[in-house]
């Protein structure tokens, strides 16, 4: 049986972020959260990730000031933007960041969970052997 996908949750809603965790471990992948960019740094620092699945507007570090910082520490991983905040430009320099797609909230879990596993597989087939 091959590994579980890691995925590292990045968002300043506790609820919403555990709630996630849990219904995504439900779906075989190992789950870790993360409050904010600075919480997710040190976790990456520690072990790192294969999708990072990263929420926009939080306080201290935003999403997109995150985003290159969460890059550089695990370039390995692919980066999931999920958002309440729908905007065709954040997105669009979120994505040109170094994202690899860009999620609404509320965003059913079997989209998110295709949408995980699209971009995680994207990677795998492009890695060199």
């Amino acid at each position: 049986m091959a590994d579980p996908i890691r995925v590292l949750i990045v968002d300043d809603e506790e609820r919403f972020r555990d709630t996630l965790a849990k219904l995504l471990t439900r779906h075989g992948f190992a789950v870790r959260t993360a409050g904010g960019g600075q919480e997710a740094l040190a976790l990456l620092g520690a072990a790192p990730a294969d999708v990072i699945v990263l929420d926009v507007k939080m306080p201290g570090l935003s999403g997109q000031e995150a985003l290159p910082l969460l890059r550089a520490a695990c370039p390995e991983a692919e980066v999931l933007i999920l958002t309440g905040h729908a905007s065709v430009d954040i997105a669009s320099a979120m994505i040109a960041g170094g994202a690899a797609d860009y999620l609404l909230k509320p965003c059913p879990t079997d989209e998110l969970e295709g949408a995980i596993r699209a971009v995680y597989d994207r990677r795998q087939a492009t890695r060199p052997r």
